[in-house]
């Protein structure tokens, strides 16, 4: 961890619909706004500007190589030593990072979300707090179908055809093998009141 860190960085990680974002939600809920703010992993999606649509949406965004880590580490880095960061804003209908940028400001806590945040250790060593949410592979097709079809615009068709050539093999070669490295399992995600309350206590005991 930095020795000149002054906040506290929760990770939350899962597969697809497994219900990290209501975890995310519902701490920063708890905590408020004014403590707590989230990072989403999709927000740092490697720009692929230079690649046509067609090109872009043929991409494999499960794999750990989507994300453009370095400038992630390099905005948590800024954050925990108490500097605000231009948080990036991802496009999914287009697959493209946007010029635009939202302004994040220091924190007391930082909840860092998205399914692939475990497989770095780079980012494993700056948190103080590591989450797996554990969910039925099923009940995870089913959300992720719906969010993108209701979202994201795509087809039902291509969302099958995603799940079945990246979403699922990758899942099982970098996000499932990631459990290992969780201090904590939180079974169905945010509908677990009893795991979130858990949670919640140990966060509050960092204080």
């Amino acid at each position: 961890m930095l020795s000149d860190k002054n906040a506290i960085l929760i990770g939350i990680a899962g597969g697809t619909g497994s219900g990290k974002t209501k975890v995310a939600r519902r701490l920063m809920e708890d905590m408020g706004p004014k403590e707590v703010t989230i990072i989403d992993q999709d927000s740092y999606y490697r720009n692929l500007s230079h690649l046509s649509f067609e090109e872009r949406a043929a991409q494999n965004f499960d794999h750990p190589d989507a994300i453009d880590t370095p400038l992630l580490l390099e905005h948590l880095q800024a954050l925990l030593r108490g500097e605000a960061i231009e948080r990036p804003i991802y496009n999914f209908k287009e697959h493209l990072r946007g010029e635009e940028t939202i302004r994040v400001e220091p924190h007391v806590f930082y909840i860092l979300e998205g399914i692939l945040i475990l497989t770095y250790p780079e980012l494993r060593a700056l948190m103080d707090i590591k989450v797996f949410v554990d969910t039925d592979a099923d009940i995870r097709f089913i959300r992720r179908l719906k969010r993108d079809m209701n979202s994201r615009g795509r087809t039902m068709e291509s969302v099958i055809q995603q799940y079945k050539s990246t979403v699922r093999p990758m899942h099982l070669d970098f996000v499932e093998p990631s459990k290992r490295y969780a201090d904590i399992i939180i079974p169905e995600g945010g509908y677990n009141h009893v795991a979130v309350d858990l949670l919640r206590t140990k966060i509050r005991s960092l204080l």
